[in-house]
């Protein structure tokens, strides 16, 4: 599994072109199933059904990893996820493209360092 964090030493930053390029990465497993780890050590397994502009989740045929911990969340079948809660998204392997992350993190790195020269 390939892990994207969205924290930085325990708080959320994130600019806005690279929250996009999060964004932008996410729109494209829709569809796929993924793991999301919260900030209170709750894990849960689901489709991802849709992202928003903010990193928010909506996940459908939700199950989590810990039952016995959390039997409320059994009855619960789709969420809603703040994106400020979410500690990692577990992806799988195979949905994403080095090459292609690489590519948009360098062209990321020379917006930045064009736009702190001019």
């Amino acid at each position: 599994k390939a892990v994207v964090s969205t924290q930085s030493t325990g708080h959320y930053y994130i600019t806005n072109n690279l929250r996009m390029l999060f964004y932008s990465f996410f729109k494209s497993l829709v569809g796929k199933d993924v793991i999301v780890e919260l900030k209170n050590d709750l894990s849960i397994c689901g489709t991802l059904h849709s992202v928003d502009q903010f990193l928010n989740i909506k996940l459908t045929d939700i199950s989590v990893s810990d039952s016995d911990k959390y039997p409320h969340m059994l009855s619960v079948k789709n969420c809603f996820i703040r994106g400020s809660v979410v500690r990692y998204c577990h992806i799988p392997a195979e949905e994403v493209d080095p090459a292609l992350l690489m590519d948009a993190t360098r062209k990321e790195a020379q917006q930045n360092k064009q736009s702190a020269g001019a």
